[in-house]
């Protein structure tokens, strides 16, 4: 396992945990705000671990590919694994100073 798969990992494990978590909070009649929240946690973890499958991805597969002159083929299935990712297509976020945010994250 490499380190980009292990980091996948980690943050899967650490993703169920908090579900694990939030189901608990839930059965206990918790604060709606309070269960948003660690949804919100929840939902960041696996942004990031689509993120790095999407830069291994990129890294491995897409370059072996386009080598072996298959290019077409690897930008189509690309485009069609990114079609149901919303936050691919979304506009990226601004930082208060008016940074580009390159993990689509809003600072401030």
């Amino acid at each position: 396992m490499d380190d980009q798969q292990r980091s996948v990992v980690n943050r899967l494990k650490t993703a169920r945990g908090h579900v694990n978590g939030i189901i608990t909070i839930v059965e206990n009649d918790a604060y709606c705000p309070d269960v948003m929240k660690q949804l919100s946690a929840v939902q960041g973890l696996l942004e990031g671990a689509s993120r790095l499958m999407l830069r291994r991805h990129l890294e491995t597969c897409v370059v072996k590919a386009m080598q072996e002159g298959r290019t077409a083929e690897i930008v189509d299935e690309l485009m069609e694994t990114l079609k149901f990712d919303k936050h691919v297509f979304r506009p990226p976020q601004v930082r208060d100073g008016g940074e580009l945010d390159p993990e689509g994250t809003h600072h401030g």
